[in-house]
């Protein structure tokens, strides 16, 4: 059991590597990283919460609130190799469940919707990368390999290998990934422009063939 806690967390610190191009040596990644100095404590309160041990997981993860700045629900259900970059602001909620090899951004809620007591969380699956800012709310199931781009509101089920952007989020075709599968926030689609721009060239279109039957 131990071994697999020691694995885990090396885990958790090689993914930092991976992902994030800033870290430079193992004593920043440790002391300098909120986010996974947030996910260490989520494990053992976590693990707490599981063995019905009473106040003590959530008081772990009250002070890794003020400590981090992150919030994630004891009950709450991570993966493997699961990274938050920068991290100020996220909140992940009492019946989320997170797959393996999720990226998320600063300030990104997966929050729930009701008050009874059911699963009211999102389930993200596996590869996903949530952009920052974004809100995923409510009990809804986003498919593997997913991008939600920076600052969307995504309230309904994503399939797998989409690309959801706006407000409301919409799934928009285009990946807008790079070579390496990381979303590229700064190509994102305005899926209101790119309709408006269809009608506009259908009009011109009809414009084109009135007057060519005059």
């Amino acid at each position: 059991m131990l071994l697999r806690a020691i694995n885990k967390i090396k885990e958790d610190i090689n993914v930092i590597y991976e992902k994030d191009p800033a870290a430079n040596n193992l004593a920043e990644v440790i002391f300098c990283y909120p986010g996974l100095q947030a996910l260490l404590l989520h494990r053992i309160a976590h693990k707490l919460a599981y063995w019905n041990v009473p106040f003590l997981p959530r008081f772990i993860s009250y002070w890794s609130r003020i400590f981090t700045g992150i919030d994630i629900h004891p009950k709450a259900s991570i993966g493997n190799r699961f990274f938050i970059d920068h991290g100020t602001g996220v909140v992940i909620g009492e019946t989320a469940v997170i797959g393996d090899d999720v990226l998320i951004y600063q300030q990104v809620t997966l929050g729930g919707t009701g008050s009874a007591h059911t699963k009211r969380h999102p389930t993200v699956g596996n590869n996903v990368i949530i952009g920052a800012g974004a809100k995923v709310l409510g009990n809804i199931t986003i498919g593997d390999n997913v991008r939600i781009g920076a600052g969307s509101v995504v309230i309904n089920d994503v399939p797998e290998n989409s690309t959801v952007v706006g407000v409301p989020g919409r799934v928009v075709h285009q990946t807008y990934v790079n070579s390496e599968g990381v979303l590229m926030h700064n190509r994102i689609p305005d899926p209101i422009t790119c309709e408006l721009n269809r009608l506009k060239y259908e009009i011109q279109e009809l414009k084109d063939k009135i007057g060519t039957a005059q």
